[in-house]
């Protein structure tokens, strides 16, 4: 299963690590301990980061002040495949991302929600790559 440090987590939502501390606090994201480390199953990352897209306040993120420069580093929320092609959701700190591509790509990327991937966008075409 994927695992995110608080530092990696906060990044991919686009808020500080102490607002990803918090949420682990209050109950809203769930967290294990790997050794004296603090880590979120990318599962349940993932659950979070599809919630928060839709969040009225998303736009007053930190991540929403930083260009994208064309490569947006997120988390998978959901994988759709059919036997020919894979329709990949991401949420890119605050941006919902959403590529086709072939059913066999998908599978050989790894790619599953609560996977990390980045979204290299060209005009009109998104490329999905591990990093």
């Amino acid at each position: 299963m994927t695992q995110y440090r608080i530092a990696e987590a906060a990044e991919l939502l686009g808020v500080s690590d102490d607002t990803v501390r918090r949420w682990i606090d209050a109950g809203r994201l769930p967290s294990d301990v790997d050794g004296s480390r603090t880590v979120v199953p990318g599962v349940d990352l993932a659950r979070l980061a599809e919630s928060l897209a839709d969040h009225p306040d998303r736009e007053r993120t930190r991540a929403a002040a930083v260009s994208a420069r064309n490569r947006l580093q997120g988390i998978v929320v959901k994988v759709t495949l059919d036997t020919v092609m894979a329709q990949v959701d991401m949420i890119c700190g605050p941006y919902r991302m959403v590529s086709l591509m072939s059913a066999e790509a998908a599978r050989e990327l790894g790619l599953e929600p609560g996977a990390r991937a980045i979204a290299s966008v060209k005009s009109t075409n998104v490329v999905v790559e591990r990093p």
